[in-house]
């Protein structure tokens, strides 16, 4: 075999590898609000594995399927989102980007500006941000601001600065965000062949349930889709201002992605659960991380707080009587545990490992194998 021919066949092994990380735009684009010329910045988003949960499908009497947003290239569903948001930015002539995140956000934002060639800026709430997720936006090179408030307060100071300075705002608030998070609901119906009964997913900001949403009604009205899904949203109890019908002053709750008070997709979020004959309901921090560990210990995938929000209403539901058997279930989970490793581990005691002799039945002793 020449040199020359071994060269082309690693080309061409390349390439078929590239086509299968395309990203949502290349993948959707026909859907998606951009001009033929605009520049596409992408990182290989979306594809997201729709997982089969057989032990939460027998414990809920339903079929039920995970959306495994965390596969995303920073971690999260906002990779979708930021594709958008970023080649928009680029597009319009912007030379910097803000956010306010609660720590998502702005790890997708500074990895997405960084590829870009945008400086980031990033307001977070002080102190009150997953490690993780912090180090994202400061190893992407972000200027990490930390406000002495909450989210609510960062996203109203991000605002005024997109719009007294030349910076581009890429929260959701920014619909390019939200058209670039509709194509996981594409996603789902391609895969299943169409929308389930029932998705359910955290909420937070609410711009993912808007998406969702918006991304079904699309599909029902152009032939991919035949039906649209019942959308079912949960809060956190210390951070549900869907629920209680208010802003929440002081949102508290473990799971950090969606400790907001005051959510700027209230308003659409509330028009998908009532358009599709859904619900938002609130579950506890205790519920949460239970869920979280169900997750982690019977299907092998691990989630950060907020993600386990859905199944955790799903499985308090089910026990309840309100959650009918029989239907078919997508639920989201939309980010990786290891953006909050210490709370994954809180409550679980020192974790250590027992040391043994370089020894085979010392080593099969400590693991019970007899």
């Amino acid at each position: 075999m020449s040199p020359t021919s071994t060269v082309s066949e690693a080309a061409a092994q390349r390439t078929v590898m590239a086509r299968a990380t395309v990203g949502v735009i290349a993948r959707y684009r026909a859907w998606l609000p951009l001009a033929d010329d605009d520049p596409v910045i992408t990182l290989g988003e979306g594809s997201t594995p729709l997982v089969l949960a057989e032990r939460l499908s027998e414990e809920l009497g339903c079929e039920t399927w995970v959306k495994v947003e965390g596969a995303n290239p920073t971690g999260s569903f906002k990779d979708r989102g930021m594709t958008m948001a970023l080649s928009s930015a680029v597009a319009s002539g912007a030379r910097a980007v803000v956010c306010a995140s609660t720590g998502n956000t702005s790890a997708s934002a500074a990895a997405y500006a960084s590829k870009a060639g945008l400086q980031t800026i990033v307001l977070l709430p002080a102190g009150r941000i997953a490690t993780g997720k912090l180090a994202q936006a400061i190893v992407h090179g972000a200027k990490v601001v930390q406000v002495d408030g909450n989210f609510d307060d960062c996203l109203e100071l991000a605002r005024k600065l997109s719009h007294d300075y030349p910076v581009a705002l890429v929260n959701s608030v920014n619909p390019v965000r939200i058209e670039g998070q509709k194509t996981a609901a594409f996603e789902v119906v391609d895969v299943l062949g169409d929308a389930p009964d029932l998705h359910v997913l955290p909420v937070g900001n609410a711009g993912n349930i808007t998406a969702y949403w918006r991304g079904y009604t699309q599909y029902l009205a152009n032939g991919p889709a035949t039906r649209t899904p019942r959308m079912w949203g949960f809060q956190a109890a210390g951070a549900a201002p869907l629920v209680l019908g208010h802003p929440v002053l002081d949102p508290e709750t473990v799971a950090t992605a969606i400790r907001i008070g005051n959510p700027a997709s209230a308003e659409q979020a509330i028009a998908a659960r009532d358009e599709s004959g859904g619900r938002i309901d609130s579950v506890t921090d205790e519920q949460i991380l239970a869920a979280q560990s169900f997750l982690a210990a019977t299907e092998g995938i691990f989630v950060e707080p907020a993600s386990a929000a859905g199944v955790a209403g799903l499985k308090e539901l089910r026990r309840t009587g309100e959650l009918e058997a029989g239907q078919q279930v997508v639920v989201t989970v939309t980010g990786h545990g290891l953006k909050d490793i210490d709370t994954a581990l809180a409550g679980r005691g020192p974790v250590r490992a027992e040391v043994v002799a370089p020894d085979l039945h010392a080593v099969a002793g400590v693991c019970g194998l007899r």
